[in-house]
This record gives structure tokens, C-alpha cells and sequence, in this order.
């Protein structure tokens, strides 16, 4: 009898051991994932603070190459300067 209860507290160590093995190493894998999505995101967050800010001349002149062929209306042309302009 108490070889059978050896046996079988053996058996359910070495099963536990193996779940606790198999749920490490899938969190750990996920714990990874995690830090590298974490770093993309943080060097798109740091690339977007380092692009420069478009001169807003160059910005107002392309507009008005657009108005001028008529690819834009007076109220749009008006519309985007504003927006340029922060007005």
C-alpha cells in the first residue's frame, strides 16, 4: 500500500512539475512578445517626435498651387490655410 501511494505522489509530482513547466514557459513567450511590441511602440513614438514639422510656407504654397488649378474651392483653400495657421 504504501508503495502505490509513493507511486502515485510521484506520479502527480511529475505531472504538476510539467503543467507548471508548460504554463512558464507560455507566459514567459507571451512576457516577450509583450516587451518587443512595447519597444516598437516606443521607437514609433520617438521617430514621431524626432520628424520635423512641415514649414507651413511650403504648406500654404502647395494649397495654393492647388487652388489655382482648381483642385480646391475658395472655402476649402480657406479651410486649410486656417489650419496651417493655427487660426
Amino acid at each position: 500500500m504504501a508503495a502505490r501511494t509513493a507511486v502515485v505522489a510521484g506520479t502527480a509530482t511529475a505531472v504538476s512539475g510539467r503543467t507548471a513547466r508548460r504554463q512558464q514557459q507560455k507566459y514567459a513567450s507571451q512576457d516577450a512578445a509583450y516587451t518587443q511590441q512595447q519597444a516598437a511602440a516606443e521607437a514609433g513614438v520617438e521617430q514621431a517626435a524626432a520628424a520635423p514639422a512641415a514649414d507651413p510656407f511650403e504648406q500654404i504654397e502647395k494649397l495654393s498651387k492647388l487652388h489655382a488649378e482648381g483642385a480646391l474651392t475658395d472655402e476649402e483653400f480657406a479651410a486649410a490655410k486656417a489650419k496651417i495657421l493655427g487660426t
